[in-house]
């Protein structure tokens, strides 16, 4: 009888030619795909770099094996120096169930391999199955916007409610436990060129990016996103609970619109709120906030005209400029380390 182990896989990824699976960053949307076919994944977490790396602890793949026997991944570790590798490893894990602790660049027995950063790195490889339960309570937390941390010595799992640093480990005993946070969401209130240049960039950077546009067309974007809400901003926002983990950008260029979700963002603690908008005009605005009863540390908090400056006024140069300013506001690395 043939194995996944058996297999020729030789490194071979689907799509390694255009690697677009690097893209990923969140490895969990591909593991609840995985589940839903009723195979196990291999799941492949950078536990420990040594030296200059592209990838530093916490980053995760995900390998998972096709109905052709092709090889499927999600995210990655060193730029193509040892992907098709950790494939390879993967395919033994996902036929045996063992987990394996890999170590590549300096210090490890594979000469052959070489990093062109010239780091190290110890990745641990292991099976999920599409009943485990710590896979269930992951994928709630995310779908509940909660923070967890997955704990495994790579054959027992659990997630837990604790969350610490990104990823911590201990050698003896082994055991990894990496923290994850709900997935970055932004939601765009607007439907000119360039609130759909910064809703598109934001859902090609893999946000959970939703376009509220009251009153809007009953079609939806003409691009893929997670929701599509025709209502009032406000009443969007108090039903959507934000959070820090998510980001609002006002830009209906109504101040009836988009001072009210403004506010009810910033009263949601949202970790970043924009308002699209000329900068003579941020005086009054910031005066009608005040007077709907927005405190000093509310308004500090609110991007005015948002935005790198210097990029240029274009739909893309605006909203590039601001995604820009979402990702580094949403980056766990400002809070925790």
């Amino acid at each position: 009888m043939t194995t996944l182990a058996d297999q020729p896989l030789t490194g071979e990824i689907e799509s390694a030619d255009w690697p677009e699976f690097g893209w990923v960053d969140d490895i969990r949307p591909a593991l609840a795909r995985h589940a839903a076919t009723g195979r196990p994944a291999a799941l492949a977490t950078l536990y420990q770099v040594a030296g200059s790396a592209p990838r530093g602890p916490g980053a995760q793949m995900l390998f998972a094996a096709g109905a052709d026997g092709g090889v499927s991944a999600s995210g990655y570790f060193s730029g193509d120096c040892i992907e098709g590798d950790v494939a390879n490893h993967a395919a033994g894990v996902l036929a045996d169930g063992r987990p394996r602790r890999l170590h590549y660049g300096m210090g490890s027995p594979w000469i052959d391999l070489r990093l062109r950063c010239g780091g190290a790195l110890h990745v641990l490889l292991e099976r999920v199955t599409s009943d485990s339960p710590a896979l269930r309570g992951l994928l709630r937390h995310a779908a509940e916007r909660r923070s967890c941390t997955w704990v495994s010595d790579g054959e027992t799992q659990s997630v837990t409610e604790d969350a610490g640093p990104l990823l911590s480990f201990t050698n003896e005993p082994f055991r990894i436990a990496r923290r994850y946070d709900p997935p970055r969401r932004l939601i765009v209130s607007g439907g000119d060129p360039g609130a759909l240049a910064a809703a598109r960039l934001g859902a090609m950077a893999q946000f959970e990016t939703i376009v509220l546009r009251p009153g809007g067309p009953q079609a939806p974007p003409p691009f893929p996103v997670a929701q599509y809400l025709r209502e009032e901003p406000a009443e969007a926002l108090a039903r959507l609970k934000v959070d820090r983990w998510t980001a609002y950008l006002g830009a209906t260029h109504e101040d009836h619109h988009d001072l009210a979700g403004c506010l009810a963002a910033l009263r949601g603690h949202a970790g970043y709120v924009g308002m699209i908008g000329a900068k003579s005009r941020a005086g009054e605005r910031l005066a009608a906030l005040e007077a709907a009863g927005a405190s000093a540390e509310e308004l500090a908090r609110l991007h005015l005209s948002p935005g790198v400056p210097g990029l240029g006024k274009s739909p893309w140069e605006v909203a590039t400029g601001i995604i820009a300013e979402i990702m580094q506001a949403l980056n766990p690395a400002r809070e925790r380390a």
